[in-house]
């Protein structure tokens, strides 16, 4: 089965980032398409982030992170009122986990396991 999952870190709080939506997008025909949603559990994962597939389509995707609700909600500065992180699944298998480090004025993603 291919799945894509995320974990979100508040290095400011040093906390998981709980309550934060985050939507998926497949790029197709130079359009994002919607292929699921979902918001961060107590320990900031979502462990399904779409329906489970037998196989994930190659192609470029974009995880797209509501982070100004999030540090709004917080009582934070905004400064970046979300992130997108855009990625590519080239094998048709496996699971794809991407994390995001967050605080109210950077961010940075890398492939997990």
């Amino acid at each position: 089965m291919s799945s894509i999952s995320t974990h979100i870190l508040d290095t400011s709080r040093g906390k998981p980032a709980v309550d934060v939506s985050i939507s998926l997008y497949r790029l197709k025909n130079d359009q994002w398409d919607c292929i699921g949603e979902g918001k961060t559990d107590p320990d900031g994962r979502v462990k399904d982030i779409h329906a489970p597939q037998p196989n994930l389509s190659a192609g470029i995707y974009k995880m797209h992170f509501a982070t100004g609700d999030y540090f709004l909600e917080a009582g934070d500065e905004i400064f970046y009122p979300y992130a997108d992180v855009v990625f590519v699944i080239d094998k048709n298998t496996g699971h794809y986990h991407i994390p995001l480090l967050l605080s109210p004025f950077g961010y940075s993603t890398y492939r997990g396991s």
